[in-house]
């Protein structure tokens, strides 16, 4: 049956239950195992005393060694599993942690409520979960363009990479793709102390994300009541975004939901001046998020749908 059946039950698990929270104060959770994994690699690894260099190829030598022992790991538990359907669901079940579906939406309407009632001191505080950007600085605009953009870029890096990936390669597909992407968030950073260390995990997670980013943008686009606004705002705003893969399901969440993303931001008391997507649109308001998440749910049943498809093919 392939694997795109395993990750039509791993979405399905997610999207119903999430990932407890009782579950998680017993045992944590997968990514946060390799976060700890990480983290204890950049301790040990990574020294202000060492050369640039030395710093680079460190970062590289521990990224690879947590995308390559991580998918090995995988690849011996999915060689020990019996065929049929029992394999398409063990395979599901195991590959269920690796999708933030669930948590997405609630993260994300978490900011829409407050929002909407005009409490913008509990709609930073929720938007400050999501984004790393200062949320004392945002207006009711920027809160709402904030959240709309981590929703779009999050349903990429969050569920289409790992479905993808997964469909592709099955267990050891969704857990290194998991184990790339928690490197990049963990030590990807233009900081001083990850500008060398991270470097290769930041590039590793860019060609990752590079079709699962547009694969996105399309869903987003197709979700949507203005397909060829949204496909045409993505081709002509997209590469203009910092990431080469965030704007293109950024900028087609913005011309589905008329809107204008992105723009100037701070980031710790600094100005970055991000260009617009889909600049000649209204700023968006709580409402939109709304009308987002109600896209969001749209495109991740298409998703399903397209990964039933390939399963009966």
């Amino acid at each position: 049956m392939g694997f795109a059946s395993a990750m039509v039950v791993a979405m399905a698990i997610d999207a119903g239950f999430g990932w407890p929270g009782g579950l998680f104060a017993r045992i944590g959770h997968p990514v946060s195992w390799l976060g700890k994994w990480i983290d204890a690699l950049d301790q040990s690894w990574n020294r202000d005393t060492q050369s640039s260099e030395t710093r680079r190829a460190a970062g590289a030598a521990a990224a690879l060694i947590v995308i390559a022992l991580s998918a090995l790991f995988s690849w011996a538990i999915q060689l020990g599993m019996p065929p049929g359907w029992s394999r398409t669901l063990l395979l599901g079940a195991l590959a269920w942690p690796f999708i933030a579906l669930r948590s997405l939406h609630y993260h994300v309407a978490a900011v829409a409520g407050p929002l909407q009632a005009g409490d913008l001191a509990s709609a930073r505080a929720a938007v400050a979960k999501i984004v790393g950007r200062d949320p004392n600085t945002l207006d009711a605009a920027g809160i709402a363009r904030a959240a709309i953009e981590s929703l779009a870029e999050n349903a990429s890096d969050g569920i289409a990479a790992p479905v993808f990936w997964g469909t592709l390669f099955g267990l050891p597909g969704i857990v290194g793709y998991k184990a790339v992407n928690t490197l990049d968030s963990m030590i990807g950073h233009r900081t001083v102390r990850h500008e060398a260390f991270g470097w290769a995990a930041a590039r590793i997670d860019d060609v990752a994300n590079f079709l699962p980013a547009r694969l996105t943008g399309l869903v987003f686009a197709l979700a949507g009541r203005r397909p060829r606004e949204a496909v045409a705002c993505m081709m002509q705003d997209a590469r203009n975004h910092r990431s080469i893969n965030a704007g293109w399901p950024e900028a087609a969440m913005a011309a589905a939901l008329g809107v204008r993303l992105c723009g100037p931001r701070s980031y710790h008391g600094v100005l970055a001046d991000e260009p617009w997507l889909n600049g000649d649109a209204r700023d968006p308001g709580g409402a939109d998020i709304a009308r987002a998440l109600a896209l969001y749910r749209y495109a991740m049943i298409g998703l399903a749908g397209l990964l039933v498809i390939l399963a009966l093919l």
